[in-house]
């Protein structure tokens, strides 16, 4: 039986000319599989849940969220989410509560463990697997294989504010026929880093990658060698957005930005 699993991009850093919609630097899913509806990250003032309505989701129906690390721009508008959906669990990687900054500027997400004790919201972690349903993980604990897939220093975090290696960040795998697709919000620990990982842990391969590949600002040096690694890793469909940054984005024809809806089924993505 086909299963069809659905990813509609509720916010994006771009929008087609002349939507309604609203854009923000950030990056929010809405995801449906066969057995469930989620959020994966809620981009940063929570226009991303105005966008829902007038895409159609009914935010009413979805009761936990998954959040990929703790900068603003992807989970700074959760708070805004318990406005419209009745959540009541959050998924995080480990050590979500650590407080981040970007050249010393406080770039968190401006709550805390608190805000969910009080409203009797649950946490749970992802360390490595954690299984969603049948069609869905959420993956953290990357290897570092690439030593090229380095991250900027001014990135930082705790109250020592030591460099950040984003060893917090969660991915979203999702089944794609006999494969895997994989969603990602920022890729910090470097996108090959993480694809090398996915395919260790399930032993299968990689069909698609969907998301922020963190290479704004990338030499085109690291460009090429991250095109050419994807290449020999056999993904097909690569829809990079957020903070891929647009000397990647160029290199693929298909583009995707705030209401782009992409479904993922055995026969491939589309």
């Amino acid at each position: 039986m086909i299963e069809l699993t659905t990813l509609k991009i509720l916010i994006e850093n771009t929008k087609p000319a002349d939507s309604p919609l609203i854009c923000e630097h950030g990056l929010s899913f809405f995801i449906e599989t066969e057995h469930t509806k989620f959020i994966f990250d809620c981009g940063h003032t929570g226009a991303a849940f105005l966008n829902a309505k007038t895409l159609g989701v009914d935010l009413s129906e979805i009761n936990f969220v998954a959040l990929s690390h703790s900068h603003y721009d992807h989970a700074g508008g959760f708070p805004k989410l318990l406005d419209f959906a009745p959540i009541k669990k959050v998924f995080t990687g480990e050590n979500f509560w650590e407080e981040k900054f970007s050249n010393e500027i406080y770039r968190g997400c401006g709550f805390d463990k608190n805000f969910l004790t009080a409203r009797g919201i649950e946490q749970e972690i992802c360390h490595d697997v954690l299984k969603i349903d049948e069609n869905s993980w959420l993956v953290g604990n990357f290897k570092r294989r690439y030593d090229f897939e380095t991250i900027p220093t001014k990135f930082l975090r705790g109250e020592k504010k030591i460099p950040d290696d984003f060893s917090d960040e969660i991915i979203l795998v999702l089944r794609e026929g006999d494969g895997l697709a994989i969603v990602t919000a920022c890729a910090h620990p470097g996108i090959l880093n993480i694809i090398a990982d996915v395919r260790e842990k399930f032993s299968l391969p990689i069909y698609s990658v969907v998301g922020g590949f963190h290479l704004a600002g990338a030499s085109q040096e690291r460009i090429d060698k991250t095109l050419a690694e994807l290449k020999n890793f056999g993904v097909k469909k690569i829809l990079p957005c957020h903070c891929s940054g647009e000397n990647f984005i160029n290199n693929f024809s298909k583009k995707i930005s705030t209401g782009s809806v992409i479904k993922i089924f055995s026969g491939g993505l589309s």
